[in-house]
């Protein structure tokens, strides 16, 4: 393991999903919380309590469907 890796490659697939459920349910909360209620005084606490609902449920979902979506996506595609 070279110097720079803070972490394994097996912990690859739940870095990835944390990272891929983090950036989604943000942009996610935030855009459907300012559409639902607006962007005033009160928005952070609302954008907040979504993204404390929706990113366990997401995280969850990327972990078990993750590498089957992924699969799908390829079989899709076809190989290069």
């Amino acid at each position: 393991m070279s110097e720079q890796t803070m972490l394994r490659k097996r912990h690859q697939p739940v870095v990835q999903a944390f990272l891929m459920s983090v950036l989604m349910v943000t942009l996610m909360t935030a855009v459907i919380t300012a559409l639902n209620t607006g962007l005033d005084d009160g928005f952070p606490s609302r954008w907040g309590a979504a993204f404390v609902v929706a990113w366990p449920i997401a995280f969850t979902i990327i972990l078990i469907f993750g590498r089957r979506v992924a699969h799908l996506a390829a079989r899709l595609c076809g190989e290069d």
